[in-house]
């Protein structure tokens, strides 16, 4: 047998120590804790059980054990022991557990969800945590891109269904994988965007989903430390870390930054009727909110909720948010539902969260990007007065009030102007600081861009929920008829739609974030809520018969217009606002809005018109940029440009002629809009030299 020592109970998880390997876990509430030791991750029966005893191999809160004779692949879980009582505690003695901070995790093949369930024994069908390295990542030879937001711009994906398509032109074994999606890299270098964002890439449970059905998209996480093995080239479970740092490095040599959607605020374990996989097993009480008769309290939609307050919980994911920063090299996180963090005791919303500030106190942590979703599903959304210093928010006001917009509803055009200059009425009247707002049109849940503008109700009986899930309020038009249509009339105005949907996104003062395959038109038929979707339905198109190049080709330009004009289209200083024209400092950028006459916007709630204007000094106007949303076609009075109008942008033309390579002059001091369509002018000393 192998020789066992007290360890110790830093750092958390498993570690390769000089002798062995050291194992560490925080398991507050129990009476005594057995290390189980496996030969392989396929094994029904552990080779060894080492019991830990309370006086000798407990310090605090955690339990630690070094084991003499064991290294990088070793498998192993935790039986736990202690008082059960109905939604307590929890503890299952007859439950193999997962090691919450495991790096790796095997035994998928003998793995049964079902089986970790009630009170009987499932060693045999259990998963095992993984022993592996914990080298950090090479930043010498791969740096961190290091975008400013003010020039950033991020795209969110998939990473199974960005390639699992055979027309991705990849072999078998890559697609769906981070390695395919190195592949891939140059067509999202090629498009313009600065920032990959991975829908959850932590270990999920598959089975976590209604029968018949599988859990593609992994809001539901198994482990926080984890890559999911789906995602990896090889059923090695050590491999996985190896493929991400693949992926990360490529990214960085290709100037791309890698932020992670990550799920701290639920598990995959459900409410007290779901399995005893790792946290409720060990630290049922600490890990999730519940209320004083042990009930779980749940805002995520999922069950429960992390009770991020907690100390233990806390120190979890920071653990983890090093694991993936340091270690693997990623740039930033997006936390989903990420206000629930705020909550403390009995779900109390908190101003001063301690986890949030336990990150912006990290140095680790501190160059990281870091987003938040405002919102949890107990109703708490906090914009403005998100509780965190460093942490930007999505924008859902800024989707909403552009939906609308475009789609022709009343009350739409003054809200709109406040998202398109910074959304101002949501920030004490001042436009938000670059970096606290991502805006968005479109994202993972809810309608694709061509979706929106094709289909004015979800379509998601391919759930297998009879259309209840997914988003009933998703102010989208089809524009006659729902669904494909032949009419040439209703394309080329779904067509138009989606120009101005996207323009107005990248023109808007903020962070601009665009979702995976609305560069080419991708559609997934109405269903705005595949996540059970491992199927053509969610997988992004890559056969040029089925991409809307045109439109690609548009986004391509618009991205290099941002890029080449930084400080007219994202100014890090919000222009000044004015109703009239004033005379200034040369250097003072001020901004005007009117209607189809200068100076008068119309914000009645009739009014589906605006028009804006960027000026330095008093030297004239730099950019016109006018939007008409309303049936017919319109004429805007002109402000006397600083050199004569250069035409950019017209969405109502045909392409290429919408976004041409070079800006075409334009004489008048009248422009007219087609209906349903976007304008952009510049000033010629502006746009001269101007290529796209």
């Amino acid at each position: 047998m192998r020789r066992i020592h007290l360890g110790c109970p830093w750092p958390l998880g498993s570690s390769i120590t000089s002798r062995g390997v050291n194992f560490s876990v925080a398991a507050p509430a129990a009476d005594r804790l057995e290390l189980l030791l496996f030969a392989d991750g396929s094994d029904r029966t552990p080779e060894q059980v080492i019991e830990l005893d309370a006086r000798r191999h407990r310090s605090g809160d955690y339990w630690h054990v070094e084991v003499e004779d064991l290294g990088e692949g070793c498998c192993y879980g935790y039986r736990a022991f202690g008082p059960l009582a109905p939604g307590g505690h929890g503890f299952r003695p007859a439950k193999v557990l997962l090691d919450p901070a495991a790096r790796a995790i095997s035994g998928w093949d003998v793995y049964d969800r079902v089986l970790a369930t009630g009170p009987s024994p499932n060693a045999h069908s259990c998963l095992k945590s993984v022993v592996t390295e914990r080298d950090h990542f090479d930043f010498q030879q791969h740096p961190r891109p290091r975008h400013p937001w003010q020039r950033t711009v991020i795209y969110e994906l998939h990473v199974g269904n960005f390639t699992s398509r055979s027309d991705s032109g990849l072999p078998p074994e890559q697609r769906g994988t981070v390695l395919g999606l190195i592949e891939k890299l140059p067509a999202l270098k090629e498009l313009g965007i600065t920032t990959i964002e991975l829908l959850p890439v932590f270990a999920f449970d598959p089975a976590d989903a209604p029968p018949g059905r599988d859990n593609i998209w992994g809001y539901s996480p198994l482990s926080w430390f984890t890559p999911h093995p789906g995602y990896c080239s090889s059923s090695d479970p050590l491999q996985s870390r190896h493929d991400i740092r693949r992926m990360v490095a490529a990214c960085h040599d290709a100037g791309l930054e890698v932020l992670l959607d990550v799920v701290y605020n639920h598990t995959t374990e459900g409410n007290r009727h779901g399995p005893t996989l790792s946290w409720r097993g060990l630290a049922d009480r600490s890990y999730y909110h519940q209320n004083k008769t042990g009930e779980y309290l749940d805002v995520s939609g999922c069950g429960n909720s992390i009770a991020a307050n907690h100390p233990i919980g806390r120190q979890l994911i920071l653990e983890s948010m090093r694991c993936w920063a340091v270690e693997l090299g990623v740039d930033g996180f997006r936390f989903d539902l990420g206000i629930e963090m705020s909550r403390g005791d009995q779900l109390k919303p908190l101003d001063q969260p301690p986890l949030f500030e336990a990150i912006e106190a990290d140095p680790e942590l501190s160059d990281l990007k870091l987003v938040s979703e405002p919102w949890d599903c107990g109703g708490l959304y906090r914009l403005e007065d998100f509780p965190a210093r460093r942490i930007g928010t999505w924008n859902g006001h800024f989707r909403d009030g552009v939906r609308r917009f475009w789609k022709g509803d009343e009350h739409s055009t003054w809200s709109m102007a406040q998202r398109f200059q910074g959304s101002p009425d949501l920030y004490s009247g001042h436009p938000v600081n670059i970096g606290k707002s991502v805006n968005f049109i479109t994202a993972h849940d809810g309608f694709t861009l061509a979706d929106l503008v094709s289909y004015n109700r979800k379509h998601n009986l391919a759930n297998g929920e009879n259309n209840r899930d997914g988003e009933n309020h998703n102010n989208s038009w089809n524009h006659g008829v729902e669904g494909p249509s032949s009419d040439p009339a209703i394309q080329l105005l779904r067509k138009r739609q989606q120009r101005n949907l996207l323009a107005t996104l990248l023109l808007a003062r903020g962070v601009p974030m665009l979702s995976m395959g609305d560069e080419i038109g991708r559609s997934q038929g109405g269903n705005n809520n595949s996540w059970c979707q491992n199927s053509p339905l969610g997988w992004m198109p890559w056969n040029a018969d089925q991409c809307d190049l045109e439109l690609k080709t548009f986004l391509q330009r618009l991205l290099a217009l941002r890029r080449a004009l930084p400080n007219l289209i994202n100014p890090l200083v919000a222009p000044r606002q004015t109703l009239k024209r004033q005379p200034s400092d040369h250097g003072d950028l001020w901004q005007q809005w009117h209607g189809v006459e200068l100076g008068r916007p119309d914000w009645a709630a009739w009014s589906r018109t605006t028009a804006t204007s960027l000026h330095m000094g008093s030297r004239g106007a730099l950019l016109w940029i006018g939007f008409n949303a309303y049936k017919d076609p319109l004429e805007f009075a002109l402000p006397v440009p600083a050199s004569p109008w250069m035409r950019v942008l017209d969405t109502a033309m045909v392409s290429p002629d919408d976004l041409p390579e070079q800006p075409e002059p334009f004489e008048g001091v009248e422009i007219e809009l087609d209906h349903h369509s976007l304008v952009v002018l510049l000033a010629r000393e502006v746009a001269t030299g101007l290529e796209l």
